[in-house]
């Protein structure tokens, strides 16, 4: 017995799906690549490792702490297991892909594998399922993805979702322009990771009053819109304000009742993000249903130039916590002897049928054993 229990223990942050939860999930994922490809998202399979040197490459060596290694034993070369799929898709782009016209529309689904979890995501291993536009400068491609996201997560039954827009950029800009000193400039950033205006007041200088109104300029969109462009911004930040705007009414146009926020300090999360950003929430639910936003593809494959592109990543985990849960699942119990005609009859209408292996002396005990909903009676599906 103590052999059976420790054999059954797995290792922190892992753990074994089970009826009907496996089944819901992949339901999920089939629903929402379905959802992306009706949006024109062709989809493509990474493999789960690859070159440490390839997967871990330029933007993406921030991922290093969080892969698992091992040794290639045919070619004696270091590997990583992805513990993010936007990258992979970034490089199929910008190789096999390169010649494809572009924008690029693709899609993902898979597992991935981390060394550590998080407070909010203690799973070391969960599945994504994301879509990437790539090779578009448009605000009308950042809505595209933020629309999609929305319709997806409906056409699985994610109820109350609200989206949370960034603009990583931002505080940046206002920094580089205000030419803080280094110390002051860290001591900034810590201040507005914790949305303390007064130390942001206080450490920022000639620019603390413009990063103190960012903080209060954070809220749904309809209060925050306007307190941005209240304020005096550098060129390069109302660039990013005025690509928000543009984006946040093409959204606004085709999903009137989605909820949207801005938060115009964050950035933690975003590290490399190269413009407009967002994270997906549900109201009562535990962690990021998903989260996307404007990078560069391929940057470490095309002599650091890089494509522009935006895409989303969606997380199973996260996903299957804002969805009911599924009503039991019927099945009907067809007594040992029934005809394979009439089997193959039923499955091909889509019952789920279990057939009995022996002879049972009373079907609908036995049905009701398996955990049956029906049984077979005379050729009809029979409620138990």
């Amino acid at each position: 017995m103590n052999e059976l229990v420790t054999r059954a223990l797995l290792p922190a942050g892992l753990r074994d799906a089970l009826p009907p939860e496996a089944d819901q999930e992949a339901e999920i994922v089939w629903r929402v690549t379905c959802t992306f490809g009706r949006f024109g998202y062709a989809r493509v399979k990474p493999p789960m490792v690859e070159f440490e040197d390839s997967l871990l490459a330029g933007s993406q060596a921030g991922m290093s702490r969080h892969c698992f290694r091992l040794m290639d034993p045919d070619s004696q070369r270091m590997m990583a297991m992805r513990a993010d799929m936007t990258p992979q898709v970034a490089r199929i782009a910008a190789t096999r892909l390169k010649a494809e016209p572009r924008p690029l529309r693709l899609s993902y689904a898979g597992q991935v594998m981390r060394v550590k979890g998080d407070t909010l995501r203690p799973e070391r291993q969960f599945g994504q399922v994301g879509a990437e536009l790539i090779g578009s400068e448009a605000a009308s491609a950042d809505a595209e993805i933020i629309v999609m996201s929305a319709c997806a997560l409906a056409e699985v039954g994610a109820a109350n979702v609200s989206i949370d827009l960034a603009i990583p950029y931002l505080v940046p800009a206002v920094i580089g322009w205000s030419q803080l000193e280094p110390k002051a400039a860290a001591d900034v950033r810590a201040a507005l990771d914790r949305k303390d205006a007064e130390a942001v007041l206080a450490r920022g200088g000639a620019a603390g009053k413009l990063l103190a109104g960012l903080v209060a300029a954070s809220g749904p969109v309809e209060t925050a819109i306007p307190k941005l462009d209240a304020l005096d911004l550098p060129p390069a930040a109302r660039k990013e304000v005025a690509r928000l705007k543009e984006a946040v009414g093409l959204v606004r146009a085709a999903l009137p009742a989605l909820p949207i926020t801005i938060d115009a300090v964050e950035r933690r999360g975003f590290e490399y993000q190269k413009g407009l950003s967002f994270t997906i929430f549900a109201r009562g639910v535990r962690g990021e249903l998903g989260r996307g936003g404007r990078y560069l593809a391929g940057e470490d494959l095309m002599e650091g130039a890089g494509e522009t592109a935006t895409g989303v990543t969606l997380f199973t985990d996260t996903v299957l916590r804002a969805i009911p849960l599924p009503p039991g699942i019927e099945a009907t119990y067809a007594p040992f002897g029934t005809p394979a005609k009439t089997l193959e009859t039923l499955r091909a209408s889509g019952a789920r049928v279990v057939s009995g292996l022996e002879p049972a002396s009373d079907p609908a005990a036995e049905a009701r054993r398996l955990g049956c909903t029906h049984v077979l009676r005379d050729g009809k599906q029979v409620a138990i």
